[in-house]
């Protein structure tokens, strides 16, 4: 079968025309990829090409990401997410989806397959899990009233802030070198064409909506979530860089609130984007898991 690239489409949720590429291959189960946090779909078009030759792959952009529209009330809260992924599934039709899923969308992915565990038929987690406990601990001592205050200030700033604007896509290019050294510069490039666009006089910006520079002052409580966690069943793949600021919960202690015995592997000389610093390595272990 010839993969020709992916066609652009889009649903909606709560109002919000979101937008999605699907790679083709309808015959094939589905596999959705979720992309992270101020990303955008096209990240994973690597990843998508090897696997739809035996998946109908879907990449979805987050609301306030990629081509997907922005919030006009700046909710980027995780409940909003969740019921976004959940209302594409639901869109889609599917009675069960495999998902690899990063960062943000991992976080996203596992509420979802917690709240419908029998809709999920793999799981690979990217560095997906939220804040690590620690991080958890030393934001609540900062105490409820101080950190809305905080964020109320944050938002109001965002709200006056105008989107950076680059002279050229290629001084975007190097703040997308700078921002993840481990990029060849055939990823950063691409990355940045996709994710970036033309303003009216000449220069270019990041798609991604500038609310989602502020995140919500306030989690999902972590017993809610360690209790979704619990409630997934499907086997399930959790994948961490060694070089990458995100906590290893094999290590931290978060490993125990599954029920499901989640595989854990660490990928060394690699970052947060550990399917673009390791793809070979990535692309074998997802293979050999799903």
């Amino acid at each position: 079968m010839t993969i020709h690239g992916p066609t652009s489409n889009s649903f909606i949720s709560q109002r919000l025309r979101l937008h999605y590429v699907d790679w083709g291959n309808p015959e094939a189960p589905p596999l959705i990829l979720q992309h992270g946090g101020r990303d955008h779909c096209r990240s994973w078009d690597w990843v998508a090409e090897e696997l739809a030759k035996d998946w109908h792959v879907i990449a979805p952009d987050l609301r306030g990401h990629g081509d997907s529209a922005w919030a006009p009330d700046g909710n980027y809260e995780m409940n909003a997410f969740v019921y976004d992924f959940a209302q594409l599934v639901h869109t889609l039709g599917h009675d069960e989806v495999t998902i690899v899923a990063h960062s943000l969308g991992g976080n996203i992915a596992s509420h979802f397959t917690g709240l419908y565990p029998e809709k999920v038929r793999r799981f690979v987690n990217i560095e997906g899990l939220g804040l690590s406990p620690k991080t958890r601990a030393e934001r609540e001592a900062a105490g409820y009233a101080n950190r809305f205050r905080e964020w109320i200030e944050k938002r109001r700033a965002a709200a006056g802030r105008i989107p950076r604007r680059y002279p050229s896509i290629e001084a975007a290019y190097a703040r997308m070198k700078e921002e993840n050294s481990f990029l060849t510069d055939e990823q950063a490039r691409h990355l940045t064409i996709h994710g970036a666009s033309r303003n009216e006089d000449g220069t270019w910006s990041w798609k991604f909506d500038p609310y989602l520079n502020v995140w919500p002052f306030e989690d999902v409580p972590e017993f809610r979530t360690e209790e979704l966690w619990g409630a997934i069943t499907c086997p399930m793949l959790l994948l961490y860089g060694a070089n990458s600021w995100a906590s290893n919960p094999e290590k931290d202690g978060r490993l125990e609130a599954f029920n499901n015995d989640p595989k854990v592997i660490e990928f060394e000389n690699a970052g947060h984007w550990l399917h673009h610093d390791q793809f070979d390595r990535f692309m074998a272990e997802v293979r050999a898991f799903l």
